[in-house]
């Protein structure tokens, strides 16, 4: 089926998706997890076949990205019922108005209609997507990269399943066949036919859509995340927090990519970071981390000279680039200027110095004491996520149900003219 078909089916299916009652999306969700863990076998022969293809011809970060196993199918199933336990985001009166001619005025929110996602080499955001989309009352087209096709399509499969017995149209959950370039393309230009397009992926995927889409396009970001160890850390926490930013999975884009360090306590800290990160993983059997260091951080440990462009990559690799900065007001001075807004964190004991760094930091979520992996849906209480937006207007953050609604304004009276 051609794109274009496709896209006009999903218009036809919001319709039905817009006036489906609660209780139907929801049945709609659990028989949609339940065939997503009925379909294991198939979809995990599928994924070998995307991870076979795949192999020597992307980083073993991003085929870990591709992988799936049992654990992970589960933890797609659970993610779709916790959509379905959370309150319908259609329908809320988010204001009311009593006019003084007697009209009332109400502002509810409505179904977005046709949600387009463009991603790449992630099948969980398949099912994360469908699951929002549709909790949302809006029909959903995904189009994912070439090297998780065959997982999707099967991951869709038993989705439509589920979609077919709560007596929704499976149309409303559509996968693009085509994988190339000229299928984002259509999307991006579908005007008339996709009322949201959303870009999750790289730097040029996300770009090429702002700047190219004549659809409405909602940005998600790189994430070059910052770390920076105040003078008033306790360097164990700091420690913890560094290693499970950077290492527990660098693939994904809360990651850490830059750790700061004041230099009072750069001496003491960069060499424990040091092992932590390099030492400590390879007695492990580990990846270590590739250290790219400023001049001053060089002076003390050894590790790679960090180039200019190292603060200004998402590497989504086992590397991290680490500065030596002489102060707070230094540390959120280069946040400012090579951040990418989505997630950052200082480490400190001092009340005050974390309070400047909140209120100063401009970017999606901001952390005190805390990893920058907890920047997901799931784990801010969404459910699941439909992508990190770092732009301002309409959703900023995780984007969970609520930022997939639009609204209108309801007028009722009685006979009013103006």
């Amino acid at each position: 089926m051609t794109t274009q078909e496709l896209l006009q089916q999903a218009k036809a299916a919001k319709t039905a998706m817009a006036l489906a009652d609660t209780d139907t999306k929801n049945r709609a969700l659990l028989a949609m997890a339940d065939a997503l863990e009925a379909d294991a076998a198939p979809i995990l022969a599928a994924n070998r076949a995307d991870l076979d293809a795949a192999r020597n011809t992307i980083s073993p970060v991003m085929l870990d990205r591709l992988a799936l196993d049992e654990k992970r199918i589960a933890g797609m199933a659970q993610g779709i019922r916790e959509v379905a336990a959370l309150p319908d985001p259609v329908g809320r009166e988010l204001s009311r108005v009593e006019r003084p001619n007697g009209m009332t005025i109400r502002k509810v929110s409505v179904p977005m209609g046709v949600i387009a996602i463009i991603y790449e080499s992630r099948p969980n955001v398949t099912s994360d997507a469908a699951a929002l989309a549709i909790k949302a009352g809006s029909a959903c087209v995904l189009r994912c990269g070439k090297e998780a096709h065959r997982s999707a399509a099967a991951i869709v499969a038993a989705l439509g399943r589920g979609l077919q017995a709560a007596g929704l149209p499976e149309s409303a959950l559509c996968l693009v066949e085509d994988t190339s370039r000229e299928s984002a393309q259509e999307l991006m230009h579908a005007r008339g036919l996709i009322d949201l397009l959303i870009p999750r992926g790289g730097k040029g995927l996300i770009q090429a859509c702002v700047e190219g889409a004549t659809v409405p396009c909602l940005e998600t970001g790189t994430g070059i995340c910052h770390i920076y160890v105040d003078a008033a850390a306790d360097l164990d926490m700091a420690l913890d927090i560094l290693e499970n930013a950077k290492t527990s999975r660098p693939s994904v884009c809360n990651a850490a990519e830059v750790c700061l360090v004041h230099k009072d306590v750069a001496r003491a800290f960069l060499p424990r970071l040091k092992g932590r990160l390099t030492g400590d993983r390879i007695v492990a059997g580990k990846q270590p981390v590739q250290l790219r260091l400023d001049e001053r951080a060089a002076q003390i440990i050894s590790g790679v000279h960090a180039g200019p462009e190292d603060f200004d990559t998402e590497f989504l690799d086992y590397i991290l680039a680490v500065k030596v900065v002489d102060s707070l007001e230094e540390a959120i001075a280069h946040i400012a200027a090579h951040s990418t807004g989505h997630s950052d964190c200082i480490v400190t004991g001092d009340e005050r110095a974390a309070g400047a760094f909140l209120a100063q930091v401009d970017s999606a979520a901001v952390y005190w004491n805390v990893s920058t992996r907890f920047t997901d849906g799931g784990e801010f209480g969404l459910g699941c996520e439909m992508g990190i937006s770092t732009q301002k207007l309409h959703a900023r953050g995780p984007m969970g149900l609520q930022e997939l609604c639009s609204f209108k304004f309801t007028v009722c009276g009685n006979g009013q003219i103006r």
